[in-house]
């Protein structure tokens, strides 16, 4: 028998609003033998029913939820029928030659990723309960594909994040199948890239902004365009493939920016294309001074905050580039800036970016607001699915 969690009187509320976290300090008791990493039952104060979900008292968050239905057994079959789900919606909503094809809780399976890059599958694993499901997971997915006659021709896990710590879990990286070359070339809105899975950043690149990068294709014919944060180059790329006169990425990672200078090349843009390891922040000041204008200006920083007791120094970050940036900009000309820390939400980045336009004295016109690509689906109710916010700016001075 399963042992039973049972909910504190008045606790819960994010879990009967759909979310799929059970806080340590939300449980009463847990009745029954159990190791950390089993699935337990779930009951309200009452004695209600509210599911089934893996446990792990080494985590905050206690018990992660597999079903909201008592009487289902998390078996194989089970598995397979979230796995192929998963897979189907990918088919309707998304390019499947490079995606995510599981997003942790946004489909059901807390505490996995899985990104597919051409024919190679990257899998990270960040929870107890899911990693004894892991390679189950991995085998009904390839099974999947092969029904619609794709083939994988290697697996690698990235379970080296250190959020694994917090499970009691250690950090793992390494192959999951027979050995293969981990520099992938993918295909993205007609622009090529390397992929490093093996060493590159989470599980080697950002699917998440596939169609913002394509976003700004419009804007960019002609133009003069400065990408700040450029990681492996890929705003910058989809800039010049769109027909920009000159472009410019800026990356802090020497490693990245060697990366996207392979990946210019690639393309053959590198004469249109330009990379340069800077710091962004000291960076733009500079070019402000300089007297430098840009027609288009790119801002795809990375996480400025990882916590909400950094929100604070964040709302610095992302108001002093955003002011910056702006400073940057031809009047008429075009801002693109996010951010991806799920901390920072909509209306605290909205309000922030605003504040950066009062400061510098431009009237900003909004072009379009996006969020992260479908195969990163917004679970609501789960607050930390929906964390990437895209806007593009028209930019004007104030007269």
């Amino acid at each position: 028998m399963n042992a039973v969690v049972t909910l504190k009187k008045g606790e819960g509320r994010s879990l009967k609003a759909g979310g799929p976290w059970i806080y340590d300090n939300e449980i009463a008791n847990v009745l029954g033998s159990f190791e950390d990493g089993d699935i337990v039952f779930v009951r309200d104060f009452d004695g209600y029913p509210m599911g089934r979900g893996f446990i792990n008292r080494n985590s905050k968050i206690t018990v992660r939820m597999m079903t909201r239905n008592i009487d289902t057994e998390i078996d194989k079959e089970f598995i397979r029928m979230r796995v192929k789900n998963a897979w189907e919606y990918r088919k309707k909503v998304v390019d499947i030659s490079s995606c995510r094809v599981i997003f942790g809780e946004a489909d059901f399976l807390p505490g996995i990723v899985i990104d597919k890059f051409a024919d190679i599958l990257v899998v990270q694993s960040l929870a107890l309960g899911i990693d004894r499901f892991k390679q189950q997971i991995i085998n009904c997915l390839i099974e999947c594909m092969a029904q619609d006659g794709i083939s994988v021709r290697g697996v690698y896990e990235r379970s080296d994040a250190k959020v694994r710590r917090q499970e009691g879990m250690e950090c793992v990286k390494g192959f999951l199948s027979e050995p293969f070359d981990t520099k992938v070339e993918i295909v993205e809105n007609d622009v090529h890239y390397y992929v490093d899975v093996k060493d590159g950043q989470k599980t080697g690149f950002f699917l998440d902004q596939k169609y913002n990068r394509k976003s700004i294709w419009k804007l960019c014919k002609g133009a003069r365009v400065l990408d700040c944060f450029t990681h492996t180059g890929s705003f910058a790329l989809n800039a010049g493939m769109a027909g920009a006169a000159e472009v410019t990425g800026v990356d802090a990672s020497e490693l990245a920016v060697a990366q996207a200078e392979e990946n210019a090349c690639l393309n053959h843009l590198e004469d249109r294309v330009k990379f340069f390891c800077r710091d962004v922040f000291e960076l733009l000041p500079e070019l402000e001074k300089q007297g430098e204008k840009y027609d288009v200006v790119i801002l795809d920083p990375p996480a400025f905050t990882k916590s909400r007791n950094s929100i604070k120094n964040a709302v610095k970050g992302y108001r002093e580039i955003n002011l910056r940036a702006m400073k940057l900009v031809k009047d008429g000309g075009y801002l693109a800036t996010c951010s991806c820390s799920h901390f920072m939400d909509y209306e605290l980045f909205t309000q922030t970016v605003g504040q950066a336009a009062r400061n510098v004295h431009k009237r900003l016109r909004q072009v379009e607001y996006r969020t992260q690509a479908p195969d990163h689906p917004i679970l609501w109710a789960a607050e930390d699915s929906y964390y990437l916010k895209f806007y593009i700016f028209q930019v004007c001075d104030e007269k």
